[in-house]
């Protein structure tokens, strides 16, 4: 029997009505429809087989997430062990990790009961934090791993290096690493560049950094980052997609190094992710200039309908 779990963000009204659409449409195709018990008994669906966390998501065809991108955060720690490809329905804010949108969805369900999708492969991280070469705990990301001041108070003194070479010292709210998939979420916010997902490579990039020089810095996909934390008295925290959260006591080291297992995500059909950052940015692709030459202001030069509205300049993926 193919198979299939779905994650949602059940707090919305909206979200729960459609998850048990979904449930009973995927039922009469065929398919057993998983759930989380909580999210379950929040959507009442009764074509659904209520599933344990540990093993949610093993065997299942696809992991199908309704709501935003921090929704779609939760689901990659099911379906990432499990190997199984996600494809993401946007209920949120900007949901960049989201395939579908809410408006085709009994075009997004029919694809996936006929197996028109395909699948890509996005690159994640492995996290370690040690002192003094004893290992204190590991954890991963898909979008990036932030290192950060505990309080408020006090700048954290941080020594980036890459590949064993010391590179950059400063002082500094925090430093974060990321994939090419996160340079649009947290890392963008903090000046990061903007790369293109299918670039294989890691992004460094210092937080409201207190140096002359404190520009991001791309490496190369086998590269390991190491962060120091230095000084007697200085802890920091390292958060992983701003879901986990370790401690970094002070003289700690935060390792990051390319994931050995990816996320997988289902593709309904060719796109463009130049498209996409227009789309999900509402980026002015045409200039002033281009009304100035018939003499009139160009009304096509706005991609939002709203002819007031600004393009977010500090987008968030992990809002629902």
């Amino acid at each position: 029997m193919r198979s299939a779990l779905i994650i949602a963000h059940t707090t919305r009204e909206q979200i729960r009505r459609m998850t048990a659409i979904v449930a009973q449409d995927l039922h009469r195709a065929g398919f057993e429809v998983r759930m989380l018990a909580d999210e379950m008994r929040v959507c009442g669906s009764p074509h659904v087989t209520v599933v344990d966390e540990e093993h949610a998501a093993e065997d299942a065809e696809m992991v199908l997430v309704f709501g935003g991108d921090g929704t779609f955060l939760r689901a990659a720690e099911f379906a990432r062990p499990a190997g199984v490809p996600m494809l993401g329905v946007n209920l949120g804010r900007v949901g960049f990790l989201a395939e579908a949108e809410a408006d085709h969805l009994p075009e997004t369900i029919r694809s996936i009961v006929e197996r028109r999708y395909g699948v890509e492969e996005r690159t994640t991280i492995d996290v370690e934090v040690s002192v003094q070469g004893d290992v204190l705990a590991t954890n991963w990301a898909l979008n990036e791993a932030s290192v950060e001041k505990s309080t408020r108070e006090r700048m954290l003194d941080l020594a980036v290096a890459i590949d064993g070479r010391p590179l950059l010292r400063f002082g500094c709210d925090g430093v974060l690493c990321a994939t090419p998939t996160g340079s649009t979420a947290y890392a963008y916010s903090a000046g990061g560049p903007i790369v293109w997902p299918d670039v294989d490579a890691l992004l460094v990039v210092p937080n409201a950094a207190h140096a002359l020089f404190a520009r991001p810095v791309v490496v190369a996909p086998h590269s390991i980052i190491d962060v120091d934390l230095i000084g007697a008295d200085h802890a920091g925290v390292l958060g992983c997609d701003g879901r986990r959260s370790v401690d970094i006591p002070p003289g700690g080291r935060v390792t990051v190094r390319r994931g050995v297992l990816p996320i997988r995500i289902a593709r309904l059909s060719a796109w463009s992710f130049a498209e996409r950052l227009v789309t999900k940015f509402q980026l002015p692709v045409r200039g002033f200039r281009d009304g100035a030459r018939t003499g009139r202001p160009d009304d096509s030069a706005r991609t939002s309908p709203d002819e007031d509205a600004a393009s977010p300049l500090f987008p968030s993926t992990t809002e629902d």
